[in-house]
């Protein structure tokens, strides 16, 4: 008697032949001579069938046959524990959506969201923050508040979410969590429709020389500043919803597809997450470019420091596009169809304690009540790879958030450009660089089939090679001459301790200190503003340029007569550009390079059991010693080269110019550092790691990651259903 199976949801690129199985009363031995099975790590294929007969399991393959061929599209895989494998909600499964109940399928779906994740919270946050700043009368330390609160959110979050959620229906926690942050960008973008219109006012003269200027330090009372609230508890919402994204969505990729191509589809996905922020700077900066208030009629131009862009639009596009996101994923079954194969047939490569309590992990049972997240945490505290995996994460993390916050402000000085050209630069560098070696990590550990302690020397590579690119940061490009800062009015040279910015040609301007718009002048000096390159007039051109006109400083410097200056910054030409930018391409290159590598290495050297929760204390980890405090650290080292401080009515504010030469320094040494320490932490994990004993990693572990047989009788994990 033969029967014939069915098979569904292969997600791998061999076709499977056929199978035939023996029935439950006739007896093995006489069954069909090569009886083909899908490999699994115990070995042990089993029928479990409806048939009367089958008062116990039997072995569908005998060891003793030695015999070897491929898996069959006729089995049909079914969860052990009865849950259902169809694609869909509640009882509406239709047939058209099985087409997308495969890791491909839910791949697209997971990269959809976290590419909306990147563009929303490290994309149009950043682009917008000095747009809310302006428009609702924030300080900088509120806006800090506001961009920590998505953190905050992910710390508090995380440990709940990746213990209960892996140990539950993680596409369900996954869409619900994409629905929240969905909620989270229309609640962002509420301050623009209940708040009251923006208005601006402002003088002509306001910003050239002309005496008696008003002062902005009037005082005044702003209930505007409140709205931060709102947009606090958005980026809440924002950091409670992606908090599924990058623990639980990681391990349903990897529990669903063979563990030689799990590496490939993280990279595919943090790839995704990568391109989002890039999409974020560009779409968010043309949204700047529309005043605020759609369709009124102002004589403002973007380049007015008056100018409020519409910071909202991207909101609410991404908030609506993030809750479509979330329907097809709730649809998902708790594992993809297929999937319970490759679960089976994973060799576990996780260290080994000296005590063995990492079989703890190994019970069904363990893991499913609250009582044993102590006991869980404590295996893992247990694990000193996955504890310096984390650690040498935070390092990088810390190098990653000081690139991502203070790359374009480097550009910025080095290079003399404004803000808008040096984040457009800086994208045009990050995404070839984090992108590509983001792919390229995750292509590397599948190509060549590196196991933990491989992939873990591949990480010590990665960060060996940018810590030596790093030392590019010795050099750097001279500043621009800059009148009363680097250079007195009459280009004698100024001393770094002093700063004057008045002088004969400006005194009756009654210039305000606060008011920073840097021109280039016709005798290539850059000044402070207009006003201190004592210009009486100003026209723009069909270009869209403004030129300033009868610039008397210009003059004294500019003996034809032809005294004008530019909006703007002064060009640089720098010899030393390309090389740096070359350099620091490669730094960023090999920082991403290492990214999936050491997340592939965290979900290997812990129990399978414990991927998930492992992945969410390695963010607590990852955030609270990098991510969060690496703004602020290479922030403070980069303010030590200030010249120029914000002057806010008497307080100081942001830093307007700095030293080149010293921001160079402060960002080498802090490079240096964060890679050595990098450095010791990959060489600990990697010495320190204890993979399983080499009888528990048989010869047919690479036979199973390759479909042969091996079987043994009386193991069972995985259950066929018999198909009409």
């Amino acid at each position: 008697m033969e029967m014939s199976y069915n098979s569904t949801g292969e997600n791998e690129f061999n076709s499977p032949q056929n199978l035939t199985v023996p029935s439950a009363s006739s007896p093995v031995e006489n069954s069909v001579k090569e009886p083909c099975t899908t490999p699994l790590s115990n070995d042990t294929l089993y029928s479990n069938t409806n048939s009367p007969s089958d008062s116990c399991v039997k072995p569908l393959c005998d060891a003793a046959s030695g015999k070897k061929s491929q898996c069959n599209k006729g089995v049909k895989y079914v969860s052990a524990e009865g849950d259902k494998l169809e694609c869909g909600w509640g009882a509406f499964t239709p047939a058209c959506l099985q087409f997308f109940n495969t890791p491909k399928g839910v791949l697209l779906f997971l990269c959809v969201a976290s590419f909306l994740q990147g563009m929303i919270v490290n994309g149009f946050i950043n682009t917008v923050i000095t747009s809310i700043e302006r428009r609702f009368d924030l300080h900088s330390y509120q806006s800090g508040l506001i961009a920590s609160s998505y953190d905050i959110a992910a710390c508090v979050c995380l440990m709940f979410v990746s213990y209960f959620g892996g140990n539950g229906h993680k596409p369900r926690w996954l869409g619900w969590g994409v629905l929240i942050m969905g909620v989270g960008s229309i609640v962002f973008a509420l301050p623009h429709f209940t708040a009251s219109q923006y208005e601006v006012h402002f003088s002509e003269k306001t910003g050239i020389c002309s005496s008696n200027q008003s002062t902005p330090c009037a005082e005044r009372v702003s209930i505007l500043s409140n709205y931060r609230f709102v947009f606090m508890l958005g980026q809440f919402l924002h950091g409670i919803g992606a908090t599924p994204l990058y623990t639980l969505g990681v391990t349903y990729l990897d529990e669903n597809v063979k563990s030689n191509y799990s590496p490939v589809y993280i990279a595919i996905f943090y790839t995704a997450a990568i391109l989002g922020p890039a999409a974020g700077y560009l779409v968010g900066g043309m949204f700047l470019n529309i005043y605020t208030q759609i369709g009124k009629q102002i004589d403002l131009t973007p380049d007015n420091t008056l100018w409020v862009g519409a910071w909202w639009i991207g909101f609410l596009g991404a908030g609506a596009a993030a809750l479509l996101t979330a329907i097809p994923i709730l649809g998902y079954p708790r594992r993809l169809p297929g999937s319970q194969r490759y679960i089976i047939m994973r060799v576990s490569e996780a260290h080994q304690l000296k005590d063995g309590s990492q079989e703890t992990a190994s019970d069904p049972d363990f893991g499913k009540t609250v009582k044993d997240l102590p006991r869980s945490l404590l295996l893992l505290l247990k694990n000193p790879t996955f504890i310096f995996l984390c650690l040498a994460g935070a390092t990088e993390a810390t190098l990653i958030a000081g690139m991502s916050t203070f790359g374009p402000k480097f550009l910025e000085s080095q290079y003399s450009l404004s803000a808008s050209e040096a984040a457009t630069l800086f994208g045009y560098l990050v995404v070839p660089a984090g992108g590509g070696g983001t792919f390229l990590g995750g292509f590397i550990v599948n190509k060549f089939k590196l196991r933990c302690s491989g992939i873990i020397k591949l990480c010590l590579l990665c960060t060996v090679t940018s810590l030596l690119a790093v030392f590019i940061f010795f050099m750097h490009c001279p500043n621009m001459p800059m009148a009363g800062v680097t250079q007195m009015y009459d280009r004698s040279i100024l001393l770094e301790s002093s700063l004057n910015l008045t002088a004969a040609c400006n005194t009756e301007c009654d210039c305000l200190r606060e008011i920073y718009s840097p021109v280039c002048g016709s005798d290539d000096i850059m000044y402070y503003s207009a006003c201190h390159a004592g210009c009486k007039k100003k026209s723009i051109l069909a270009s869209g340029k403004t030129v300033y006109l009868e610039c008397s400083c210009i003059l004294e410097n500019d003996p034809t007569g032809f005294a004008q200056a530019i909006a703007g910054k002064c060009t640089s030409s720098c010899e030393r550009r390309t090389v740096l930018l070359v350099f620091m391409f490669f730094v960023i290159f090999f920082t991403f390079l290492c990214s999936i590598p050491a997340l592939t290495a965290t979900l290997r050297c812990v129990s399978d059991r414990q991927r998930s929760f492992a992945l969410g204390i390695q963010w607590i980890v990852v955030r609270t010693l990098g991510s969060i405090p690496g703004p602020i650290a290479f922030g403070s080292m980069i303010d030590l080269s200030c010249l120029v401080w914000q002057d806010q009515c008497g307080e100081q504010g942001s830093c307007y110019v700095y030293q080149n030469s010293a921001m160079s320094r402060y960002t080498l040494c802090a490079g240096i550092v964060y890679k050595v320490v990098g450095t010791v932490f990959f060489l600990l994990a990697c010495f320190l790691y204890k993979p399983p004993p080499p009888e528990s990693l048989p010869g047919s572990s690479d036979a199973s990651e390759n479909g042969n047989c091996v079987l043994q009788e009386n193991k069972s994990s995985l259950q066929t259903q018999a198909a009409d």
